[in-house]
């Protein structure tokens, strides 16, 4: 073999092992740059609590750093689902492994988020599951032509009342025929309404019981703008808090004061409140509530929702006229 073919092989030998020597250094962490064994951290997100109107409280808790030091974390919301990110709003709490409180604010009130935990570290940001919430609605208070004083919240981007009406006088200042007999309540062709078992002492809870010729009578029955709402002013309620299977249990009143066990699925998170007045048959307090629509679904029936103790959802239905419901009234 000649010298200079020698010289050539122990030089590639050499330049070869150099190679090798510079793709081992390691890295700042200790790690070796072909060799990261590090992940994006592992953890969950806290329940969303003490929801009003601009803020609420959540957090998380992460379970592993996954081979890296958390560089930052916090909680991270949007309006818009399914699964917010940190480029979306977001809060800073801190670093490290463990569980965290977080506090999301500058909320909009009656609104829909979508909030989860997140966690970074130097190989990316990983998140717990995603939580729904809906912030409160703002309250007030309406009078009708009574001097009656009811409270209102918003719900969504309509304002209701949160509780069940109970005027005698049509906004005009006419009288509402009052049927306190069994008799007198079976023959009406007009406007009328009772008190549940003809009892004084149901009205300041549950409110009156009107029949539809009340309800739609042209003197009106609502406060000063306000109305009775139609079908489909309903079907936005029910809409926003979810749909009819669920809408019942965000409307109800909680506890069983005024419903009768077991009040399924009732967490009143809409402010409704939503009591069960029931009706002209007078075997249904405590059971059920009805509220009239002021949709007409022909001669001799109307359009009424009702929520039942035993359920967390809303129904609706067509009843005939001359039935004695409770109503509510939205703002116009």
């Amino acid at each position: 073999m000649k010298r200079a073919s020698v010289f050539n092989i122990i030089a590639i030998i050499v330049i070869s092992i150099v190679l090798a020597l510079g793709c081992a250094k390691t890295n700042d962490q200790g790690t070796s740059n072909n060799q990261d064994t590090a992940n994006i951290p592992v953890l969950t997100t806290t329940a969303v609590t003490g929801i009003n109107i601009t803020t609420a409280i959540s957090g998380g808790t992460i379970t592993s750093d996954g081979g890296a030091p958390v560089t930052a974390r916090g909680v991270c919301w949007s309006t818009v689902p399914p699964n917010p990110d940190i480029t979306d709003n977001k809060t800073n709490d801190g670093t490290g492994l463990g569980s965290f409180v977080s506090n999301p604010g500058g909320l909009t009130e009656s609104t829909h988020y979508y909030l989860a935990a997140y966690a970074t570290n130097r190989i990316g940001t990983a998140y717990g599951a995603t939580i729904m919430f809906t912030t409160k609605g703002s309250t007030g208070t309406v009078t009708d032509i009574d001097g009656n004083l009811y409270p209102t919240i918003t719900i969504g981007h309509q304002v209701w009342m949160a509780e069940n009406l109970q005027v005698t006088h049509y906004a005009n200042g006419d009288a509402i025929p009052e049927a306190n007999n069994d008799s007198i309540w079976s023959n009406q062709t007009s406007g009328a309404y009772c008190l549940y078992n003809f009892d004084l002492t149901n009205k300041n809870i549950y409110g009156a019981l009107y029949n539809f010729y009340a309800v739609t009578d042209n003197r009106g029955i609502a406060p000063a703008g306000w109305h009775v709402p139609t079908g489909s002013e309903f079907d936005t309620l029910i809409n926003f808090l979810g749909n009819d299977v669920q809408a019942g249990g965000k409307m109800k009143e909680t506890g069983t004061v005024h419903w009768l066990s077991p009040n399924t699925g009732a967490t009143n998170e809409s402010g409704f409140t939503a009591l069960p007045g029931g009706s002209t048959g007078f075997n249904d307090l405590h059971y059920i509530g009805y509220w009239w629509t002021a949709t007409k679904a022909n001669q001799t029936d109307a359009s009424a929702f009702y929520i039942s103790y035993d359920g967390a959802g809303i129904s609706g239905g067509e009843f005939g006229n001359s039935t004695g419901y409770s109503v509510r009234c939205v703002k116009n």
